[in-house]
């Protein structure tokens, strides 16, 4: 919570106004940013200054796991996340790649599950670390990447979390991920929930110890429609005690994640928290 506060005050305080050329709006701007977490500890990242959705944030997660490139996918596990992006964005809705309603195209989870291969087929990037990591091998290669250029014309949205580096020492496992743009009001706490539960459930399936995760945010903003509410309103609140976050023990392998695993197999306690903003979102 502290990391996430700080982060929003170094914004406010240092913060350089940048013309943002996709929304045509202005964001308050810092370039590098580094967050840790202790999944080792259950010291869930939850924010207590707003509500904050994180069965949402889970949930599109799973969807990644699954490799959804449906909308209405994501709905139906709990995630309206990808609604505006599939079926406001006025220069996907023009695409010739795109294929209908609710679809997103090849982002994120597709890229993760069937990144294509020039001489055909594809590659499971997470089938591979999974199996790897159950068999106690660390190739120093443990890489989800979700970051394909050659395909960006091909979905609705460049992922802005885009690599998951695994690492193992022992029997414990970490997790390094990678941000290139991070809505911080909107979007950061999202993030904060899905790197801890990314590695959490990963270390549960492969049978390894929960280490650290590492967050790395590239370029860090606040949008200028967002700034009064954040300066006035969440940054003027006190935070509670953190969270903690329980998963099934049930859930033991990559294809419990993909077949019958629901919102119900999570659960948060000790979440006290003021109540939500409703930050505005920008397509």
């Amino acid at each position: 919570m502290k990391q996430y506060l700080d982060l929003c005050h170094r914004i406010i305080d240092e913060g350089t106004w940048i013309e943002n050329e996709r929304t045509g709006k202005r964001c308050l701007t810092v370039i590098n940013a580094d967050l840790v977490y202790n999944v080792a500890d259950n010291e869930f990242p939850l924010i207590t200054t707003r509500k904050s959705f994180w069965k949402s944030a889970i949930a599109e997660m799973l969807g990644y796991i699954r490799g959804y490139d449906n909308a209405a996918d994501f709905r139906k596990l709990g995630a309206k996340t990808w609604d505006a992006n599939a079926n406001e964005n006025q220069a996907w809705l023009n695409n010739p790649h795109r294929k209908g309603e609710d679809d997103m195209g090849r982002v994120y989870g597709v890229q993760g599950r069937a990144w294509s291969k020039p001489d055909g087929g594809s590659v499971d990037q997470l089938r591979k670390i999974v199996d790897n990591l159950k068999n106690g091998v660390d190739d120093r290669g443990e890489i989800l990447s979700f970051y394909n250029p050659g395909e960006f014309h091909m979905g609705c949205l460049r992922p802005c979390m885009h690599t998951h580096n695994f690492s193992m020492l022992g029997d414990t496992l970490y997790l390094n991920s990678f941000q290139r743009s991070c809505d911080v009001p909107l979007g950061l706490n999202f993030n904060q929930v899905q790197v801890f539960a990314l590695l959490a459930i990963v270390a549960q399936i492969t049978g390894k110890k929960a280490g650290m995760a590492y967050h790395k945010i590239v370029n860090a903003h606040i949008y200028e429609d967002q700034l009064e509410l954040m300066r006035d309103v969440q940054l003027k609140r006190e935070p509670f005690s953190p969270a903690s976050l329980t998963i099934n023990p049930d859930i033991k392998s990559l294809e419990d994640l993909e077949t019958w695993v629901t919102m119900d197999d999570f659960e948060v306690s000790g979440y006290q928290h003021h109540d939500a903003i409703k930050y505005p979102f920008s397509v």
